[in-house]
């Protein structure tokens, strides 16, 4: 009996070696995006993604007829469900999928992919992105996107759209304000099968998952059929509170860098307007609001969304500041008090500060993120570069205040570890 008690205590002790070995060893070596989005992939041939066409992967030829066999059984093994359980499936697989739209002309390409990285870097569920581009740039988002990692790009799709617009004079659409940013108008009337989408600028930055953004789409109540954050949290330093020449929304006005959509129920409402009293539908809206006001907007189609929402209050869902957190919120002061007890979830650098030394803790964020090799370690090769650099610019307007920038993203990095170790260290079946 003591020898066996002995040959069970020595055994109890080892498999617990073991299992600290097995636990704390791959948790700390391997490199966590790469963890990340194996898990995904796994999860998209359960969720059973529609297969999207070659040219929304890119790569060579072996690489796109593997991703269509890979996705193409899952859509073949669905021909042989019924009616029902397709219309369940294609619900379920929507529900799935994130969208997000970005308007790149000029000497975007570079800024629009780092955009993509960040969303990709910490999201869970799968992104379908939609790029509306001039003709000269769409290769090489295809082929830029093609490079990127197998683990990384198993986790999303993406279409390559040219830039057009429905009504109008297509030269003055696209010239207003900075080139193409009026194609974010027309989303609705183009996408017609998308139900919903989140459109950023080129010039952001996704510091937490984009599913969180997402969920806001369960937070509208019955009209509410889009999110914005204000313009500006100090009506006295406020854009459109001081120098505004028309209707805008709110007090301060609103943002449109980030903008949260849900397009069925935009293309199914009549909204007010100072033109006509039955109410215009978002197409008919936009070029006779644009007539009327082209002499008195200065921030082109932004203006436009502030003037159709201060006409139709009820229908905005209001971001609070750290989902669109602008230099403006950090350059007279700190202002978002929301970033400084949360942490920046969307950094939105307008004003070029990404490629510039006037806010460089601005700048560190782009530059680590746009230099990350996918399949690092991201608290090695992201977050402690970040944190070190950031050293260097707390004598700064925004520099001063590191948590705002620092706290989200390290807790977004540290869920995903957690999430990763506690996968290893669950019990096999």
């Amino acid at each position: 009996m003591r020898i066996h008690g002995r040959v069970v205590a020595i055994a109890a002790c080892f498999g617990v070696f073991l299992l600290l070995y097995f636990w704390g060893g791959n948790a700390a070596d391997d490199p966590l995006l790469k963890e990340v989005g194996e898990d995904s992939g796994e999860d998209g041939e359960e969720d059973g993604e529609s297969s999207p066409s070659p040219s929304e992967f890119g790569g060579n030829e072996a690489e796109k007829f593997a991703e269509k066999e890979r996705w193409g059984s899952v859509h073949a093994h669905s021909k042989a469900d019924s009616n029902v359980a397709q219309a369940l499936t294609k619900r379920t697989r929507d529900e799935d999928l994130m969208h997000l739209a970005v308007v790149a002309c000029g000497n975007r390409l570079d800024e629009t992919l780092t955009m993509i990285k960040s969303a990709l870097l910490f999201s869970q569920k799968k992104i379908k992105f939609h790029i509306f581009s001039e003709d000269s740039l769409a290769p090489q988002f295809e082929e830029r996107l093609s490079l990127w990692p197998h683990s990384v790009r198993v986790r999303f799709q993406f279409s390559v759209y040219p830039i057009s617009f429905s009504v109008g004079n297509a030269e003055e659409w696209k010239k207003l304000f900075k080139p193409c940013a009026a194609q974010r108008l027309f989303l609705p009337v183009i996408l017609k099968d998308v139900d919903s989408l989140l459109y950023v600028d080129t010039d952001v930055l996704f510091l937490r998952p984009m599913d969180d953004i997402w969920g806001f789409l369960k937070s509208f109540n019955e009209t509410q059929l889009a999110a914005m954050a204000p313009e500006h949290e100090v009506p006295k330093i406020g854009w459109y509170s001081r120098f505004a020449r028309h209707p805008f929304y709110g007090v301060t006005g609103v943002n449109s860098g980030v903008m949260l959509m849900n397009l069925t129920k935009i293309r199914s409402t009549l909204f007010k307007n100072s033109m006509i009293s039955s109410g215009l539908s978002w197409g008919d809206l936009l070029h006779p609001l644009y007539q009327k006001y082209k002499s008195h907007i200065t921030w082109g189609d932004q203006d436009l969304l502030n003037i159709i929402f201060h006409d139709n209050p009820e229908c905005l869902f209001i971001f609070p500041c750290q989902w669109n957190y602008r230099p403006d919120h950090c350059m007279y002061g700190s202002n978002c008090k929301a970033a400084e007890e949360e942490g920046v979830s969307i950094l939105h650098g307008n004003r070029g500060v990404y490629h510039d030394d006037k806010q460089p803790a601005f700048k560190v964020i782009y530059d680590a993120i746009h230099d990350f090799p996918f399949e690092d370690n991201m608290f090695q090769s992201l977050f402690y570069p970040v944190q070190s650099r950031f050293l260097d610019t707390v004598n700064t307007l925004c520099g001063r205040i590191p948590q705002v920038f620092l706290k989200q993203i390290e807790k977004t990095m540290r869920s995903a570890f957690e999430r990763k170790v506690v996968r290893h260290a669950r019990p096999r079946n």
